[in-house]
């Protein structure tokens, strides 16, 4: 049995709130007269700068403005949130009991900031169960790029092939993969590739199966 460190992305993995950037990016981009289609909002899933901004300016031209549209679409998701709250995706919590009573470290790297991370993890009941909580908004560069897992490696004093990575989208994937970790991959709105499937240690259909790793 393994004994490591476990790093878990936050949106989709822990909490169930990748549904609300799938639906919330395309009604942001239709109140300033832009069309996103499914495929291309399931692309945007972990992508952070500058990576996302480059894609939608790709997409839109270069006189595309991210930072107005992007505001608009939190608006929409912190307007589902207070009406709605956030829920943890099925077994999360059975899952943190299990590695707490192994002794096993955790910590989150995440394309959410710092406050709103706080603020789901608080609604979740789950706030205070992670070692390191590293965001986007710490590094240069966000999922896919490796810079969010290296960092949060360091923070752990942890080897990256001694951690390993949970994820449910393939930015985040191909982040913790580049950065050298062994990656657990629970599918959430699509599922796995051929090409993602080459870069995962594992993959499972409900996040509280990773117990038979540790």
């Amino acid at each position: 049995m393994l004994k490591k460190n476990i790093i878990f992305d936050l949106d989709g993995t822990l909490i169930d709130t990748e549904k609300l950037y799938r639906k919330y990016w395309p009604m942001a981009l239709a109140d300033y007269g832009y069309e996103l289609s499914d495929e291309r909002a399931l692309m945007l899933r972990s992508l952070g700068r500058p990576f996302a901004p480059a894609q939608f300016k790709e997409w839109y031209g270069q006189d595309f403005d991210y930072d107005l549209v992007r505001k608009r679409r939190k608006e929409y998701v912190e307007g589902h949130i207070e009406k709605h709250g956030v829920e943890l995706r099925p077994g999360v919590i059975e899952l943190l009991d299990y590695l707490k009573e192994k002794n096993i470290t955790t910590a989150i790297a995440t394309a959410t900031d710092l406050e709103r991370t706080t603020k789901y993890l608080e609604m979740t009941g789950i706030n205070g169960r992670f070692e390191q909580i590293i965001c986007a908004t710490m590094v240069k560069r966000g999922k896919p790029a490796p810079d969010i897992y290296e960092y949060v490696c360091s923070k752990l004093n942890a080897l990256p092939s001694d951690c390993y990575a949970v994820e449910d989208a393939p930015n985040g994937v191909k982040s913790a993969y580049t950065a050298g970790l062994n990656v657990i991959f629970v599918p959430d709105q699509a599922p796995s590739d051929e090409e993602l499937r080459k870069m995962l240690f594992a993959e499972v259909e409900r996040i509280d199966l990773i117990k038979q790793f540790f």
